[in-house]
């Protein structure tokens, strides 16, 4: 397959997810001195509609990089080597979270529920009952490989109960599910632009609460490329500490004008309903959902793949036969469930064209299951 065959497939991942026509525009745009005017005045834009977006008076800072970058920016800037953290894992990303914290020196405790599961604020507040030493709860809110959405108002505040910080990975959620970051109170979350942000990977975007401030000057972790007190200094001016990745602002520029013409509730409205419908769609397959319903996400969808069938065998022949492509499973789930992106630049119409695809594949006289 070639890159022009792209142009004409229905690319319903988690992530990469389509550039609208504006965005791609964008990163035509001519390079601009990435000290001058235009630049200045380009960045302070796009930083007051980041906060707009994540619901913020506070800080809001980019870097060139993705997602999973925010996990060491955030424990390296807020924490220390040997302080305790508890980490929610129910799923990949909050496992790999568990593990950068671990990698970096922190000793991390759990709360871990089985793939499909969401973590309950009953649960947090077990753990943090038996760590009273713990400066941070690490919280995965949107789980991307199971496709759960965890109660993340209700766990930071539990959080909060026990005078611990609250980062939060929200790669697969902001600018598709509500976050409220003020009102939450939440100190330190993440996400990337590859997501419901509507750009290519290649930016890490952090939203920086008051409390993170105070933990910052009590970290005695090294830093220079990720430190926020540089970071927010240079964007105070409309400027990057390092050379700005230019085109990738200029297409985050482009997806901002999107989402706030939509408006930030309509924006949640709409994948709230894209939500909705991939779920009636399932049921009507007769497929069951690999997140508890209760706690299905709003901007992916994830479906256990019937015993004996296989993922990337349904996603190859879906691209072959109806040119949609879904993405499998991750980790132990990696040929046992199929994910379905509804974040971002995509409408119902994209939706009804995916599960119509898988449903015409699952008859196939190879993949009868029945």
């Amino acid at each position: 397959m070639d890159f022009d065959q792209f142009e004409h497939l229905n690319f319903r991942l988690p992530g990469p997810t389509p550039l609208p026509p504006s965005v791609r525009a964008a990163m035509d745009r001519p390079a601009i001195h990435h000290r001058g005017p235009l630049l200045k005045s380009t960045m302070r834009s796009i930083l007051a509609r980041l906060k707009e977006i994540h619901r913020t008076e506070q800080d809001v800072l980019v870097w060139p990089g993705s997602g999973s970058a925010g996990w060491e920016i955030a424990i390296t800037n807020l924490l220390c080597p040997g302080d305790h953290v508890v980490v929610t894992v129910c799923g990949d990303f909050g496992e790999r979270f568990a593990t950068v914290a671990g990698k970096l020196g922190l000793v991390v405790h759990r709360v871990e529920k089985p793939w499909g599961e969401a973590v309950l604020p009953s649960e947090l507040r077990g753990v943090l009952e038996c760590v009273p030493e713990c400066q941070a709860v690490l919280i995965t809110h949107n789980e991307t490989s199971t496709g759960v959405t965890n109660p993340l108002p209700e766990l930071a505040a539990v959080a909060r109960d026990f005078g611990a910080l609250t980062i939060v990975d929200a790669v697969s959620s902001a600018g598709a599910l509500p976050l409220e970051v003020d009102a939450w109170d939440l100190d330190f979350v993440i996400s990337g632009s590859q997501k419901a942000w509507m750009c290519p990977p290649g930016l890490v975007i952090c939203a920086i609460g008051k409390r993170a401030w105070p933990a910052y000057d009590a970290s005695t972790y090294p830093r220079f490329f990720w430190d926020i007190a540089s970071a927010r200094k240079s964007a105070a001016e409309g400027m990057t500490p390092t050379t700005p990745p230019l085109q990738m602002l200029f297409a985050l520029d482009a997806a901002l004008d999107l989402m706030i013409d939509e408006g930030i509730d309509a924006l949640w409205a709409r994948h709230r309903a894209l939500g909705e419908y991939a779920r009636g769609r399932v049921r009507d397959l007769e497929l069951d959902l690999l997140a508890d319903a209760a706690y299905a996400s709003d901007s992916l969808t994830a479906i256990r793949v019937p015993d004996g069938l296989s993922a990337r065998a349904i996603i190859d022949a879906m691209v072959a036969n109806y040119r949609v492509m879904l993405q499998a499973g991750q980790g132990a789930m990696t040929d046992q469930a199929l994910r379905v992106g509804h974040m971002g630049w995509v409408i119902e119409d994209d939706l009804v064209e995916a599960f119509d695809a898988l449903g015409a594949t699952l008859e196939r006289p190879e993949f009868q299951f029945r």
